[in-house]
């Protein structure tokens, strides 16, 4: 018996991962499991009316298109709750919690977010009944005040985040006024700077996490540092948790988190990406393993009937921060092992190996041949000028060509 299985791509411009996850999906090939076998492909969907109980015919979808517009959002939406289709990433928690919900989450299980203030627009919106309503219950506040409280230099930067959308460094009151003024609709949090040591970013798709050194002050093809040592065994610990609890917390499963790291102290200041980076010409090392680890969950998903749920089941982790008796170590340990019930960590890796063992060298097989070659290619001429696309060819190819070679010896 054979049961078939299709991954839908709800895409916006990208190129090159969707290429890259089609061609490795391929080569995941049947597989026998149970006595059953099962097959795993994708198609691209197109945007389209659709009747309120029409079928789906894709048991998952991987999104990356329905947080910036209503129509594909709202399918989603209906193909989760009528079809029952599996989402990465969730519309419902991505609409709802964003940045802002995020912060207060964490806050409220004892992370260390930097101290965070939420301003009132500086434009009032465009509703009819809000000039009113501000006028009668809006109090005056001295936005001075509350900088001052948090210290400079500061961030402002827009509670719902956005691919550093209306972000700014603030050093002082004329920074502060300028950027509020420059705000207009935009609601905005003030937010206290960390003098960190490192920025680390972490990508994680379903339970895999992989943290990287990130220059946020670099061109985007060399903000990725290929660095596997650069914190310390806690702070490493921590970034990597962080990031998976905030998944598992919101059900998000396709998401970026940065962290400031301070010698063993991490403040998570970014965990909401509805489309994390995950283009070649930027993340180009890690972009193998993003795509292997795109294709291993997406498939572990479908093969084994993985459901997705609304309800998110927050007071399991809040009863954790409420006990009074647990350090944050503790706390930590015990918000990674609900997350880790979540994503069904420990049964993903065993079958994962039993089943997908031959993934990682189809990988490096595919990415150094000639036909991965030709992505890269088309990628690069179609992100910079032509004067420019030979220097940056070589540079991703050593990148990528040194990922395959740190694979000698990893892959069997």
């Amino acid at each position: 018996m054979t049961k078939d299985h299709l991954i839908g791509l709800l895409l916006g411009a990208e190129e090159d991962w969707p290429r890259a996850f089609e061609e490795i999906l391929r080569r995941v090939g049947p597989l026998d499991v149970g006595g059953e076998t099962h097959t795993v492909s994708s198609e691209r969907l197109t945007i389209e009316p659709f009747h309120l109980d029409d079928p789906v015919r894709t048991e998952l979808v991987i999104d990356r298109l329905a947080h910036w517009y209503y129509h594909p959002r709202e399918w989603l939406k209906k193909a989760a709750l009528v079809n029952g289709t599996y989402l990465l990433n969730s519309p419902f928690t991505f609409q709802s919690m964003e940045k802002h919900s995020a912060y207060c989450a964490l806050v409220r299980m004892g992370f260390k977010v930097p101290p965070t203030t939420l301003v009132p627009y500086k434009n009032p919106v465009d509703n009819v009944r809000w000039a009113y309503t501000s006028e009668r219950y809006n109090r005056d506040f001295d936005l001075d005040r509350l900088a001052e409280e948090l210290g400079y230099p500061l961030y402002m930067k827009p509670f719902d985040g956005g691919a550093w959308r209306g972000v700014s460094r603030i050093e002082g009151r004329d920074d502060l006024h300028r950027a509020y003024d420059e705000s207009g609709e935009m609601l905005m949090h003030l937010q206290a700077t960390v003098d960190y040591e490192h920025f680390a970013r972490a990508l994680s798709i379903g339970p895999e996490t992989m943290v990287m050194d990130f220059r946020p002050d670099q061109p985007m093809h060399l903000r990725y540092a290929v660095n596997h040592g650069f914190l310390s065994e806690a702070a490493g610990r921590q970034t990597v948790a962080t990031s998976r609890i905030v998944n598992a917390f919101f059900r998000w499963e396709f998401n970026s988190c940065e962290m400031l790291v301070v010698g063993d102290d991490v403040h998570p200041i970014d965990y909401a990406n509805a489309c994390p980076d995950v283009s070649v010409t930027s993340l180009h090392y890690y972009f193998p393993w993003a795509i292997t680890a795109l294709v291993r969950w997406a498939t572990y998903c479908v093969v084994n009937g993985r459901r997705s749920a609304v309800d998110l089941q927050t007071s399991r982790y809040f009863e954790v921060a409420d006990d009074a008796s647990l350090s944050f170590d503790d706390k930590l340990g015990r918000y990674l092992a609900l997350a880790d019930e979540h994503f069904e960590t420990e049964r993903y890796w065993e079958w994962s190996s039993r089943h997908l063992a031959h993934l990682p060298e189809a990988v490096l097989e595919w990415v150094t041949s000639d036909d991965f070659d030709r992505l890269l290619r088309d990628t690069v001429a179609a992100t910079y000028p032509p004067h420019e696309q030979e220097q940056f060819l070589a540079h991703f190819r050593g990148l990528v060509g040194l990922w395959a070679s740190d694979q000698v010896g990893l892959v069997t």
